[in-house]
């Protein structure tokens, strides 16, 4: 199992290899983890969870895996 790590935007464009317009499309579609705001305000920084994101890639592995 993974560390509890949080993960910036940019180091989770860099691990996904998708770009930002991307990932906030597929988070709104509920089809990627949801990032997490740290401080109460609309302005406070977001990042998401390294464990989560590291689940969605071995999903998309194994849906690729499945339909091949």
């Amino acid at each position: 199992m993974s560390e509890k790590r949080f993960l910036s935007k940019s180091e989770v464009r860099d691990r996904v290899k998708l770009s930002y317009a991307e990932i906030a499309r597929r988070e709104k579609r509920m089809q990627f983890p949801s990032r997490l705001r740290l401080g109460p305000h609309r302005t406070s920084r977001t990042v998401w969870l390294l464990e989560e994101i590291e689940r969605w890639i071995d999903d998309v592995i194994a849906r690729q895996r499945i339909g091949s």
